[in-house]
């Protein structure tokens, strides 16, 4: 009779501190300098997937620090992999929902951007309530960005543009600025995200809009 092995799950790597989750941090709200060991701006990106952004912008500006939040926990874990393997001292990714760490743990007036690239729509119109574009977000980035920082978004589907910019639109503290054009891309990962690069690849186009956090709303 043939002995079986005992099919047991590969343990999951640790990939701190690259990649952590609520449960590994200090209580609330963070400490940058402690987080990052340094008092470098710090830079959000809502949902950061496989990571193209958080590499390129971190190996642009070692003098800026970027943290990435990220739901999908295989995503952000394969995106740490991609920070570990280049031993990157001012890129992290924090595996949680935005909208339970937001609020409890990005201290007031803390960041000097935020971005938030190709959120998941959800089509349905039943499903809307999930988007993370809502008022509270924006009344979140209000809270969180410093006078003078940007507020990035870009989608690629319209109508979820047109209800992104209503709902910044609505909020006082924000005054709308030029988005930077789209380039053209000089290799393959010269794109912003890797959905960037799939959409424009299949000849979509891209909506973008920039706001600046203002210090005394109009």
């Amino acid at each position: 009779m043939k002995s079986t092995l005992s099919m047991s799950a590969p343990p999951i790597p640790d990939l701190r501190p690259w990649f952590v989750t609520l449960e590994d941090l200090p209580p609330p709200p963070l400490d940058w300098k402690a987080y990052f060991g340094n008092a470098q701006p710090v830079e959000l990106e809502i949902g950061s997937g496989r990571g193209l952004f958080l590499v390129t912008a971190g190996t642009a500006n070692p003098q800026t620090n970027f943290l990435g939040i990220e739901y999908d926990f295989k995503e952000g874990r394969r995106a740490a992999r991609r920070l570990q393997k280049r031993a990157f001292p001012n890129v992290r990714i924090l595996g949680a929902d935005a909208r339970i760490a937001l609020p409890k743990y990005i201290p007031d007036a803390s960041l000097s951007a935020l971005h938030v690239y190709f959120p998941d729509p959800w089509w349905k119109r039943r499903h809307h309530k999930r988007r993370i574009w809502n008022a509270e977000l924006v009344a979140q980035a209000a809270r969180i960005l410093q006078p003078g920082g940007l507020l990035h978004a870009w989608t690629d589907v319209e109508e979820y543009f047109a209800v992104i910019l209503e709902l910044v639109a609505a909020h006082p503290a924000f005054l709308e600025r030029p988005p930077s054009n789209e380039k053209q891309p000089e290799h393959d990962m010269d794109y912003r995200t890797s959905f960037e690069r799939k959409k424009r690849k299949a000849g979509l186009p891209i909506f973008r809009a920039l706001w600046e956090r203002q210090s005394q709303p109009q």
